[in-house]
């Protein structure tokens, strides 16, 4: 069973940090360049950043450049996204994706397989 889960979400003030995981099973990450969405209540599911298959090469929206980095461990079978700096405005539910589409854009990133989600809050 392919399967996608992400980890690492949770409750953190304006300017903290955390970071995301995304742990692959019943297949191996190393040939699907990977995405991270983010979706807030009320709003559309937005692309965060994406990484190419073989590594390397990047994306970021601009609402998180600069804040936020992601990185993959195929060894791990493993993506993680670091956010520091962390907003209220980045509060959503934040899923992982791989996807056979090329990483040449956050927002044009077009996931295959899909992980369940996990809840990221920024508030004081």
């Amino acid at each position: 069973q392919l399967q996608l889960v992400e980890s690492g979400g949770g409750l953190v003030q304006p300017g903290g940090s955390l970071r995301l995981s995304c742990a692959a099973s019943g297949f191996t990450l190393d040939y699907y360049a990977i995405g991270w969405f983010r979706q807030a209540p009320g709003k559309e599911r937005e692309g965060v950043s994406c990484i190419r298959s073989s590594g390397g090469s990047t994306n970021y929206a601009d609402s998180v450049k600069g804040r936020f980095t992601i990185s993959r461990d195929d060894a791990k079978n493993t993506v993680y996204l670091q956010m520091n700096s962390l907003k209220p405005e980045d509060t959503a539910v934040y899923y992982c994706a791989a996807g056979r589409s090329p990483c040449v854009g956050a927002s044009l990133f077009l996931g295959d397989y899909w992980g369940q989600g996990t809840q990221v809050t920024v508030s004081s």
